[in-house]
Protein backbone atom coordinates (compact mmCIF):
# COMPACT_ATOMS: atom_id res chain seq x y z
CA UNK A 1 0.00 0.00 0.00
CA UNK A 2 1.73 2.98 -1.23
CA UNK A 3 1.56 6.57 0.85
CA UNK A 4 -1.10 8.28 -1.24
CA UNK A 5 -3.81 5.00 -0.47
CA UNK A 6 -2.50 4.74 3.38
CA UNK A 7 -3.56 8.20 3.79
CA UNK A 8 -6.72 7.33 1.90
CA UNK A 9 -7.77 4.44 3.53
CA UNK A 10 -6.44 4.94 7.10
CA UNK A 11 -4.89 8.17 7.78
CA UNK A 12 -7.74 10.48 6.80
CA UNK A 13 -10.62 8.23 8.60
CA UNK A 14 -8.91 8.07 11.64
CA UNK A 15 -8.63 11.53 11.59
CA UNK A 16 -12.47 11.89 10.81
CA UNK A 17 -13.14 9.65 13.72
CA UNK A 18 -10.98 12.23 16.00
CA UNK A 19 -13.15 15.11 15.05
CA UNK A 20 -11.36 16.39 12.34
CA UNK A 21 -13.31 17.70 9.55
CA UNK A 22 -16.40 17.29 11.23
CA UNK A 23 -16.41 19.62 14.70
CA UNK A 24 -17.24 22.64 13.66
CA UNK A 25 -14.44 25.18 13.25
CA UNK A 26 -12.06 22.37 12.57
CA UNK A 27 -10.22 21.71 9.18
CA UNK A 28 -7.90 19.90 7.55
CA UNK A 29 -5.01 20.92 5.18
CA UNK A 30 -4.05 18.74 2.64
CA UNK A 31 -0.30 18.46 0.38
CA UNK A 32 -0.70 21.88 -2.00
CA UNK A 33 -2.49 23.26 1.34
CA UNK A 34 0.20 22.76 3.57
CA UNK A 35 2.80 24.35 1.32
CA UNK A 36 5.13 26.20 4.26
CA UNK A 37 7.69 27.43 1.80
CA UNK A 38 8.01 27.95 -1.73
CA UNK A 39 11.73 27.01 -1.78
CA UNK A 40 14.87 29.35 -2.47
CA UNK A 41 15.05 30.95 -5.48
CA UNK A 42 18.26 29.53 -7.37
CA UNK A 43 17.88 31.48 -10.31
CA UNK A 44 17.39 30.54 -13.92
CA UNK A 45 13.60 30.39 -13.04
CA UNK A 46 14.59 27.41 -10.65
CA UNK A 47 13.50 26.83 -6.91
CA UNK A 48 14.67 24.62 -3.85
CA UNK A 49 12.55 21.82 -3.04
CA UNK A 50 9.88 23.71 -0.85
CA UNK A 51 8.77 22.88 1.90
CA UNK A 52 5.36 20.97 2.01
CA UNK A 53 3.78 19.34 5.15
CA UNK A 54 1.36 16.37 4.49
CA UNK A 55 -1.39 17.83 6.93
CA UNK A 56 -1.81 20.77 8.77
CA UNK A 57 -4.84 20.52 11.70
CA UNK A 58 -6.21 23.75 12.16
CA UNK A 59 -8.96 24.61 15.14
CA UNK A 60 -10.44 28.35 15.11
CA UNK A 61 -8.74 29.48 12.64
CA UNK A 62 -5.33 28.79 14.54
CA UNK A 63 -2.87 26.33 13.03
CA UNK A 64 -2.45 23.31 16.11
CA UNK A 65 -0.34 20.69 14.55
CA UNK A 66 1.43 18.99 11.71
CA UNK A 67 1.39 15.17 10.16
CA UNK A 68 3.89 13.72 8.15
CA UNK A 69 2.78 10.17 6.36
CA UNK A 70 4.48 7.47 5.17
CA UNK A 71 3.58 4.24 3.30
CA UNK A 72 2.10 1.19 5.18
CA UNK A 73 5.35 -0.57 5.14
CA UNK A 74 7.32 1.83 5.97
CA UNK A 75 8.44 2.86 9.59
CA UNK A 76 5.91 4.86 11.46
CA UNK A 77 8.78 6.81 12.68
CA UNK A 78 10.72 7.71 10.00
CA UNK A 79 8.52 11.29 9.74
CA UNK A 80 9.56 12.26 12.66
CA UNK A 81 12.37 14.71 11.77
CA UNK A 82 10.34 15.91 9.09
CA UNK A 83 7.12 17.14 11.04
CA UNK A 84 9.11 18.18 13.73
CA UNK A 85 10.51 20.36 11.42
CA UNK A 86 8.00 21.40 9.56
CA UNK A 87 6.31 21.86 13.69
CA UNK A 88 9.21 24.39 13.85
CA UNK A 89 8.58 26.38 11.03
CA UNK A 90 5.24 26.85 11.86
CA UNK A 91 5.20 27.37 15.76
CA UNK A 92 2.97 24.58 16.74
CA UNK A 93 3.20 23.02 19.59
CA UNK A 94 2.21 19.91 18.28
CA UNK A 95 4.06 16.81 16.01
CA UNK A 96 2.58 13.57 14.55
CA UNK A 97 3.93 10.90 12.29
CA UNK A 98 2.28 7.67 11.04
CA UNK A 99 1.95 5.12 8.99
CA UNK A 100 -1.41 4.29 8.94
CA UNK A 101 -1.20 1.98 11.63
CA UNK A 102 0.66 3.11 14.74
CA UNK A 103 1.18 7.67 15.90
CA UNK A 104 4.00 8.94 16.89
CA UNK A 105 3.24 12.44 18.68
CA UNK A 106 6.28 14.95 19.98
CA UNK A 107 5.02 17.87 22.38
CA UNK A 108 6.91 20.19 20.56
CA UNK A 109 7.45 22.62 24.03
CA UNK A 110 7.60 19.90 26.62
CA UNK A 111 10.05 17.33 24.51
CA UNK A 112 7.42 14.59 25.64
CA UNK A 113 7.30 12.20 23.03
CA UNK A 114 5.49 8.67 22.19
CA UNK A 115 2.96 6.36 20.60
CA UNK A 116 -0.41 7.26 20.71
CA UNK A 117 -3.99 5.49 20.55
CA UNK A 118 -5.37 7.81 18.67
CA UNK A 119 -5.42 11.30 17.55
CA UNK A 120 -6.57 13.95 19.83
CA UNK A 121 -9.63 16.16 18.95
CA UNK A 122 -9.85 19.37 17.94
CA UNK A 123 -10.79 20.64 21.58
CA UNK A 124 -8.28 17.80 23.34
CA UNK A 125 -5.69 19.52 20.69
CA UNK A 126 -7.09 23.40 21.67
CA UNK A 127 -6.22 22.63 25.57
CA UNK A 128 -3.43 20.86 25.11
CA UNK A 129 -1.61 23.18 23.37
CA UNK A 130 -2.95 26.70 25.29
CA UNK A 131 -2.60 24.24 28.93
CA UNK A 132 0.05 26.31 30.29
CA UNK A 133 -1.34 29.81 29.45
CA UNK A 134 -2.93 32.53 31.86
CA UNK A 135 -6.58 31.54 32.24
CA UNK A 136 -6.98 35.74 32.46
CA UNK A 137 -5.94 35.74 28.80
CA UNK A 138 -7.67 32.80 27.48
CA UNK A 139 -11.43 35.15 27.15
CA UNK A 140 -10.00 37.48 24.75
CA UNK A 141 -7.79 34.67 22.74
CA UNK A 142 -10.56 32.76 22.25
CA UNK A 143 -12.15 35.96 20.60
CA UNK A 144 -9.29 36.60 18.15
CA UNK A 145 -9.23 33.23 17.25
CA UNK A 146 -13.17 33.12 16.22
CA UNK A 147 -11.94 36.06 13.58
CA UNK A 148 -10.62 34.62 10.78
CA UNK A 149 -7.93 36.11 8.41
CA UNK A 150 -9.57 38.52 5.65
CA UNK A 151 -8.28 36.87 2.58
CA UNK A 152 -10.01 38.90 -0.01
CA UNK A 153 -12.19 36.01 -1.41
CA UNK A 154 -8.92 33.53 -1.36
CA UNK A 155 -6.87 35.77 -3.42
CA UNK A 156 -4.81 37.00 -0.10
CA UNK A 157 -3.49 34.60 1.87
CA UNK A 158 -0.81 35.18 4.76
CA UNK A 159 2.88 32.96 4.71
CA UNK A 160 3.76 31.62 7.91
CA UNK A 161 5.67 33.61 9.49
CA UNK A 162 3.14 36.42 8.85
CA UNK A 163 1.15 34.38 10.80
CA UNK A 164 3.28 33.77 13.66
CA UNK A 165 4.35 37.57 13.92
CA UNK A 166 0.05 38.15 14.12
CA UNK A 167 -0.35 35.54 16.88
CA UNK A 168 2.17 36.54 18.71
CA UNK A 169 1.02 40.59 18.71
CA UNK A 170 -2.24 39.24 19.51
CA UNK A 171 -0.72 36.96 22.83
CA UNK A 172 1.07 40.16 24.01
CA UNK A 173 -2.38 42.31 23.98
CA UNK A 174 -3.74 39.59 25.56
CA UNK A 175 -1.63 38.92 27.96
CA UNK A 176 -1.76 43.18 28.75
CA UNK A 177 1.57 45.05 26.88
CA UNK A 178 1.44 47.89 25.66
CA UNK A 179 4.52 48.66 23.89
CA UNK A 180 4.98 45.53 21.44
CA UNK A 181 7.80 45.68 18.78
CA UNK A 182 8.24 43.66 15.22
CA UNK A 183 11.30 43.25 13.39
CA UNK A 184 10.90 41.69 10.00
CA UNK A 185 12.80 41.74 6.91
CA UNK A 186 12.09 44.61 4.03
CA UNK A 187 9.67 43.30 1.42
CA UNK A 188 8.44 40.30 3.64
CA UNK A 189 4.53 42.05 4.33
CA UNK A 190 4.79 44.28 7.42
CA UNK A 191 1.74 46.18 6.17
CA UNK A 192 -0.72 42.91 5.45
CA UNK A 193 0.04 41.87 9.44
CA UNK A 194 -1.04 45.54 10.40
CA UNK A 195 -4.01 45.05 8.17
CA UNK A 196 -4.45 41.51 10.05
CA UNK A 197 -3.80 42.52 13.48
CA UNK A 198 -6.48 45.92 12.98
CA UNK A 199 -8.68 43.17 11.32
CA UNK A 200 -9.22 40.79 14.03
CA UNK A 201 -9.47 43.61 16.73
CA UNK A 202 -11.82 45.34 14.68
CA UNK A 203 -13.92 42.51 14.51
CA UNK A 204 -13.57 40.66 17.67
CA UNK A 205 -14.47 44.45 19.30
CA UNK A 206 -11.18 44.54 21.67
CA UNK A 207 -10.58 47.97 22.63
CA UNK A 208 -8.60 49.48 25.93
CA UNK A 209 -11.29 50.38 27.80
CA UNK A 210 -13.73 47.15 28.30
CA UNK A 211 -11.07 45.14 28.42
CA UNK A 212 -9.02 46.67 31.41
CA UNK A 213 -12.13 46.18 33.22
CA UNK A 214 -12.71 42.97 31.80
CA UNK A 215 -16.04 42.91 30.74
CA UNK A 216 -17.96 42.13 27.57
CA UNK A 217 -16.65 44.73 24.46
CA UNK A 218 -19.13 47.38 23.83
CA UNK A 219 -17.38 49.14 20.80
CA UNK A 220 -14.64 48.60 18.10
CA UNK A 221 -11.46 50.08 18.72
CA UNK A 222 -9.99 52.89 17.46
CA UNK A 223 -6.59 52.32 15.36
CA UNK A 224 -4.12 54.39 14.23
CA UNK A 225 -1.31 53.72 11.36
CA UNK A 226 1.44 56.73 11.76
CA UNK A 227 4.01 56.56 9.25
CA UNK A 228 6.82 58.88 8.71
CA UNK A 229 5.88 59.71 4.48
CA UNK A 230 2.97 59.72 2.83
CA UNK A 231 3.46 57.44 0.35
CA UNK A 232 3.24 54.78 3.30
CA UNK A 233 0.31 55.87 4.72
CA UNK A 234 -1.19 56.18 1.33
CA UNK A 235 -0.34 52.83 0.37
CA UNK A 236 -1.60 51.15 4.15
CA UNK A 237 -5.19 52.92 3.27
CA UNK A 238 -5.15 51.67 0.28
CA UNK A 239 -3.88 48.10 1.43
CA UNK A 240 -6.86 48.42 3.96
CA UNK A 241 -9.24 48.62 1.86
CA UNK A 242 -11.51 45.67 3.18
CA UNK A 243 -12.27 47.71 5.81
CA UNK A 244 -14.83 49.86 3.89
CA UNK A 245 -16.01 47.04 2.06
CA UNK A 246 -17.77 45.73 4.90
CA UNK A 247 -18.18 48.98 7.09
CA UNK A 248 -18.21 51.82 4.89
CA UNK A 249 -16.74 55.11 6.77
CA UNK A 250 -14.84 53.06 9.01
CA UNK A 251 -11.35 54.51 7.45
CA UNK A 252 -10.18 58.03 7.53
CA UNK A 253 -7.14 59.25 5.92
CA UNK A 254 -5.97 62.93 8.58
CA UNK A 255 -4.44 65.10 6.19
CA UNK A 256 -3.58 68.85 6.72
CA UNK A 257 -5.85 70.38 4.04
CA UNK A 258 -8.84 68.10 5.11
CA UNK A 259 -8.65 69.41 8.72
CA UNK A 260 -8.20 73.36 7.50
CA UNK A 261 -11.20 72.91 5.26
CA UNK A 262 -13.51 71.59 8.43
CA UNK A 263 -11.67 73.29 11.03
CA UNK A 264 -11.29 70.43 12.90
CA UNK A 265 -9.48 66.80 12.93
CA UNK A 266 -11.86 63.79 11.98
CA UNK A 267 -13.15 61.51 14.42
CA UNK A 268 -15.94 59.63 12.85
CA UNK A 269 -14.24 56.39 12.27
CA UNK A 270 -12.38 53.53 13.44
CA UNK A 271 -9.11 53.14 11.62
CA UNK A 272 -6.87 56.49 10.99
CA UNK A 273 -4.10 57.22 8.86
CA UNK A 274 -1.75 59.82 8.63
CA UNK A 275 1.82 60.93 9.56
CA UNK A 276 3.66 62.17 11.99
CA UNK A 277 4.38 65.49 10.16
CA UNK A 278 0.49 66.13 10.10
CA UNK A 279 0.27 65.59 13.64
CA UNK A 280 3.11 67.62 14.54
CA UNK A 281 1.58 70.67 12.83
CA UNK A 282 -0.79 72.98 13.80
CA UNK A 283 -1.89 75.82 14.35
CA UNK A 284 0.18 78.20 16.65
CA UNK A 285 1.86 76.23 19.04
CA UNK A 286 -1.03 73.37 19.86
CA UNK A 287 -0.32 70.40 17.68
CA UNK A 288 -3.19 68.46 15.67
CA UNK A 289 -2.69 65.35 17.59
CA UNK A 290 -3.63 67.58 20.74
CA UNK A 291 -6.66 67.75 19.57
CA UNK A 292 -7.65 64.12 20.41
CA UNK A 293 -7.76 63.03 24.14
CA UNK A 294 -4.83 61.02 25.04
CA UNK A 295 -7.31 57.96 25.30
CA UNK A 296 -9.03 58.01 22.34
CA UNK A 297 -6.88 55.61 20.56
CA UNK A 298 -6.58 52.17 21.40
CA UNK A 299 -4.26 50.70 19.53
CA UNK A 300 -0.95 52.54 17.37
CA UNK A 301 0.56 50.60 15.15
CA UNK A 302 3.89 53.02 14.39
CA UNK A 303 5.40 51.94 10.80
CA UNK A 304 9.22 52.52 10.11
CA UNK A 305 9.14 53.12 14.36
CA UNK A 306 12.86 53.39 14.17
CA UNK A 307 12.64 56.35 12.24
CA UNK A 308 12.24 58.45 14.65
CA UNK A 309 8.95 58.03 16.64
CA UNK A 310 10.45 55.59 19.21
CA UNK A 311 13.86 58.25 19.81
CA UNK A 312 14.68 59.25 23.04
CA UNK A 313 15.59 62.87 21.62
CA UNK A 314 13.32 62.47 18.15
CA UNK A 315 10.66 65.70 18.09
CA UNK A 316 7.70 62.83 17.09
CA UNK A 317 8.26 61.04 20.39
CA UNK A 318 6.06 63.07 21.88
CA UNK A 319 2.79 61.70 19.69
CA UNK A 320 3.80 58.56 20.84
CA UNK A 321 4.05 59.97 24.93
CA UNK A 322 0.93 61.90 24.53
CA UNK A 323 -0.80 58.49 23.23
CA UNK A 324 0.85 56.75 26.20
CA UNK A 325 -2.62 54.83 27.34
CA UNK A 326 -2.57 53.06 23.64
CA UNK A 327 -1.27 49.61 23.00
CA UNK A 328 1.85 51.10 20.75
CA UNK A 329 3.24 48.25 18.05
CA UNK A 330 5.95 49.22 16.41
CA UNK A 331 7.17 47.70 12.76
CA UNK A 332 10.54 47.41 11.83
CA UNK A 333 12.83 45.96 9.03
CA UNK A 334 15.87 47.19 11.44
CA UNK A 335 17.73 44.82 13.42
CA UNK A 336 19.04 46.03 16.35
CA UNK A 337 21.94 48.19 16.61
CA UNK A 338 23.87 50.82 18.65
CA UNK A 339 21.69 53.86 16.51
CA UNK A 340 18.48 51.90 16.81
CA UNK A 341 18.77 51.23 20.62
CA UNK A 342 16.07 53.50 21.90
CA UNK A 343 13.54 51.99 19.74
CA UNK A 344 13.95 48.67 20.96
CA UNK A 345 14.71 50.26 24.81
CA UNK A 346 10.90 51.66 24.14
CA UNK A 347 8.98 48.98 22.79
CA UNK A 348 11.06 46.39 24.31
CA UNK A 349 13.05 43.17 22.20
CA UNK A 350 10.64 42.01 19.51
CA UNK A 351 8.07 39.67 19.92
CA UNK A 352 8.89 37.61 16.88
CA UNK A 353 11.93 38.45 14.78
CA UNK A 354 11.76 37.23 10.63
CA UNK A 355 14.86 38.20 9.04
CA UNK A 356 16.52 38.93 5.38
CA UNK A 357 18.70 35.36 5.38
CA UNK A 358 15.55 33.79 6.71
CA UNK A 359 13.37 35.56 4.21
CA UNK A 360 15.74 34.49 1.53
CA UNK A 361 16.10 30.40 2.48
CA UNK A 362 12.76 30.32 2.61
CA UNK A 363 12.49 31.53 -1.10
CA UNK A 364 9.84 34.52 -0.51
CA UNK A 365 12.81 37.35 -0.95
CA UNK A 366 15.71 37.09 -3.86
CA UNK A 367 19.34 36.39 -3.13
CA UNK A 368 22.15 39.03 -3.55
CA UNK A 369 25.36 39.21 -4.48
CA UNK A 370 27.30 42.03 -3.04
CA UNK A 371 29.54 43.81 -5.75
CA UNK A 372 32.34 45.93 -4.82
CA UNK A 373 32.32 49.74 -6.55
CA UNK A 374 35.73 51.46 -6.28
CA UNK A 375 35.94 54.81 -7.53
CA UNK A 376 38.64 57.44 -7.29
CA UNK A 377 37.06 58.90 -4.28
CA UNK A 378 36.90 56.23 -1.63
CA UNK A 379 38.50 58.30 1.14
CA UNK A 380 38.50 62.28 1.27
CA UNK A 381 41.17 65.07 2.71
CA UNK A 382 39.98 68.71 2.32
CA UNK A 383 42.02 71.03 0.38
CA UNK A 384 41.95 74.39 0.03
CA UNK A 385 41.32 74.31 -3.72
CA UNK A 386 38.30 72.10 -3.00
CA UNK A 387 34.38 74.20 -3.23
CA UNK A 388 32.26 73.30 -0.57
CA UNK A 389 28.74 73.89 -1.29
CA UNK A 390 27.18 73.82 3.03
CA UNK A 391 28.24 72.89 5.77
CA UNK A 392 31.71 72.55 7.29
CA UNK A 393 34.65 70.34 6.50
CA UNK A 394 37.18 69.59 8.71
CA UNK A 395 40.76 70.70 7.66
CA UNK A 396 43.01 67.94 7.55
CA UNK A 397 40.59 64.88 8.53
CA UNK A 398 40.74 62.12 5.95
CA UNK A 399 37.11 60.52 5.53
CA UNK A 400 36.91 57.34 4.87
CA UNK A 401 33.78 55.13 3.37
CA UNK A 402 32.00 55.25 6.40
CA UNK A 403 31.96 58.48 6.60
CA UNK A 404 30.57 59.15 3.27
CA UNK A 405 26.70 60.55 3.16
CA UNK A 406 26.37 60.63 6.70
CA UNK A 407 28.94 63.14 7.56
CA UNK A 408 30.13 63.69 4.04
CA UNK A 409 28.36 63.87 0.50
CA UNK A 410 30.42 64.42 -2.73
CA UNK A 411 27.23 64.30 -5.56
CA UNK A 412 29.46 63.22 -8.31
CA UNK A 413 30.83 60.04 -6.41
CA UNK A 414 27.36 58.78 -6.30
CA UNK A 415 26.39 60.19 -10.18
CA UNK A 416 29.26 58.03 -10.70
CA UNK A 417 28.23 54.85 -8.44
CA UNK A 418 24.52 55.19 -9.57
CA UNK A 419 25.17 54.75 -13.20
CA UNK A 420 27.81 51.88 -12.68
CA UNK A 421 24.85 50.44 -10.47
CA UNK A 422 22.07 51.04 -12.91
CA UNK A 423 24.08 48.93 -16.12
CA UNK A 424 24.58 45.97 -13.38
CA UNK A 425 21.14 45.05 -12.74
CA UNK A 426 18.20 44.32 -14.82
CA UNK A 427 15.68 47.12 -14.81
CA UNK A 428 12.73 45.07 -15.62
CA UNK A 429 13.21 43.07 -12.20
CA UNK A 430 12.08 44.76 -8.68
CA UNK A 431 15.53 46.05 -7.34
CA UNK A 432 16.41 47.22 -3.38
CA UNK A 433 19.23 49.81 -3.45
CA UNK A 434 20.10 50.16 0.22
CA UNK A 435 21.81 53.34 1.39
CA UNK A 436 23.29 55.15 4.24
CA UNK A 437 20.49 57.87 5.37
CA UNK A 438 16.49 58.98 4.20
CA UNK A 439 18.60 62.02 2.48
CA UNK A 440 20.75 59.64 0.67
CA UNK A 441 18.23 57.22 -0.58
CA UNK A 442 16.77 60.70 -1.72
CA UNK A 443 19.82 61.71 -3.98
CA UNK A 444 19.74 58.53 -4.78
CA UNK A 445 16.21 57.67 -6.24
CA UNK A 446 16.72 61.11 -7.99
CA UNK A 447 20.07 59.86 -9.88
CA UNK A 448 18.28 56.90 -10.57
CA UNK A 449 15.02 58.44 -12.36
CA UNK A 450 17.54 60.32 -14.21
CA UNK A 451 19.65 57.18 -15.47
CA UNK A 452 17.03 54.95 -16.10
CA UNK A 453 16.48 53.29 -19.36
CA UNK A 454 13.61 50.50 -19.31
CA UNK A 455 10.09 52.40 -20.53
CA UNK A 456 8.38 49.41 -18.73
CA UNK A 457 5.29 50.20 -16.51
CA UNK A 458 6.18 47.64 -14.07
CA UNK A 459 10.17 49.15 -14.04
CA UNK A 460 10.35 49.58 -9.88
CA UNK A 461 13.14 50.36 -7.92
CA UNK A 462 13.03 50.60 -4.51
CA UNK A 463 15.44 52.73 -2.59
CA UNK A 464 15.64 52.35 1.67
CA UNK A 465 17.94 53.69 4.10
CA UNK A 466 20.00 51.85 6.17
CA UNK A 467 18.05 53.13 8.72
CA UNK A 468 14.74 51.93 6.84
CA UNK A 469 13.81 55.48 5.14
CA UNK A 470 12.75 54.55 1.73
CA UNK A 471 12.98 57.10 -1.13
CA UNK A 472 10.74 55.12 -3.63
Amino acid sequence: MNEAETRADHIDPALKAAGWGVVEGSRILREKQCEITPGRLLGGGKRAKPEIADYVLVYRNTKLATIEAKAWDKSYTEGVGQTKSYATKLAVRFAYATNGQKIYGIDMATGMEGDLARYPSPDELWAQTFAEADLANAVWRDRFAAIPFEDQGGTWQGRYYQDIAIARVLESIAAGRDRILLTLATGTGKTFIAFQLAWKLFQSRWNLKDWQAGTAPTRRPRVLFLADRNTLADQAYNAFSAFENTSPGSLLRIAPDEIRRTGRVPKNGNVFFTIFQTFMSGPGETPYFGEYPPDFFDFIVVDECHRGGANDEGNWRAILDYFAPAVQLGLTATPKRTLNANTYAYFGDPVYVYSLKEGINDGFLTPFKVKQIATTIDDYTYTPDDAVIAGEVVAGKRYVESDFNRIIVIPEREAYRVKLLMGMINQREKTIVFCATQAHALLVRDLINQNKTSTDPMYCVRVTADDGARGD
